[in-house]
C-alpha cells in the first residue's frame, strides 16, 4: 500500500493535491504540534475539511503530546487510521481502544531509537506499527536503514500469528529504498516527494507500488 504524504504537496491547494493521488492506497496527514516534534503542520480542521474531497482514506500521524485527548477527534473526523507516538502515551491500549471506538484503525508509531521490544505486549490491541525511518518532525530526510531489523521482528510476528496488523514506514522512502523496506517486511509506504515532486504522481504511485511488491513476495 503507498500513502503519500501532504507534507510535500502544495498547502495552498490540498483538495486539488488530494485528487492527484486518486490512485493511492492512503492519504499520509502529518499533525504535528512544535513540542513532540519541533516543526507545526495540520490540526483537525484541516482533516475535516480534506475528508470531505479526499479520494482515498486518510492515513492520520500524530506526532503531538497527549494523544490520549486528541485522537478520538481525528477518528470520528473520518480517518481510516490513526497513529499515535508510542514515547508520547501513557496508557497505549487505552488510546487504542478510544480509537477504534470511535471507527477508525489504531496505530502505534515508534521513533528509530526507539525498541519495538518494550511494546510488543500492546501491539496485540493495534491495527498498524509505524516504524519511523527517519527522525520525526520533517520531509525531505534521509532513510535509516539501520531501524529495518525492527521492520523484520514485526514482520515476523505476523507472519507467525502472534500479531495480527498492518507494518508501515514512514521517512525517506523513494525507488532506491522501498524494495529494502519490503524486503524487511513493510507492506504499507509513506512517500512524499517521490510522489508529489514527480511529474506524473499516478506512474509514481504505479512504480513504488510494482517494486516493494517485488521485493516483498520476493
Amino acid at each position: 500500500m503507498i500513502a503519500p504524504s501532504l507534507l510535500s504537496a502544495d498547502f495552498a491547494r490540498l483538495g486539488a493535491e488530494a485528487q492527484r493521488v486518486a490512485d493511492a492506497d492512503w492519504l499520509h496527514f502529518d499533525v504535528m504540534d512544535a513540542h513532540f516534534v519541533p516543526n507545526l503542520t495540520f490540526g483537525l480542521p484541516v482533516l475535516q475539511a480534506l475528508q470531505k474531497v479526499s479520494p482515498v482514506p486518510l492515513d492520520c500521524h500524530l506526532m503531538i503530546e497527549n494523544p490520549e485527548r486528541w485522537a478520538p477527534g481525528y477518528a470520528e473526523a473520518g480517518a481510516r487510521n490513526v497513529t499515535v507516538h508510542a514515547e508520547a502515551c501513557t496508557d497505549p491500549r487505552a488510546v487504542a481502544r478510544d480509537i477504534r471506538a470511535a471507527g477508525a484503525l489504531a496505530g502505534l508509531a515508534i521513533k528509530p531509537g526507539t525498541s519495538l521490544d518494550g511494546y510488543l505486549d500492546v501491539l496485540e490491541d493495534f491495527d498498524t506499527l509505524l516504524v519511523m525511518t527517519v527522525e520525526p518532525g520533517f520531509g525531505g530526510q534521509a532513510f535509516m536503514p539501520e531501524v529495518l531489523p525492527k521492520v523484520r521482528r514485526a514482520r515476523e510476528l505476523v507472519e507467525s500469528g502472534h500479531l495480527t496488523l498492518f507494518v508501515e514506514v514512514d521517512g525517506g522512502i523513494a525507488a532506491d529504498t522501498i524494495e529494502q523496506a519490503a524486503e524487511a517486511g513493510a507492506d504499507v509506504f509513506v512517500a512524499g516527494s517521490a510522489v508529489y515532486g514527480a511529474d506524473d504522481p499516478a506512474k509514481a504511485i504505479a512504480a513504488l507500488r510494482a517494486r516493494a511488491a517485488a521485493a516483498f513476495s520476493g
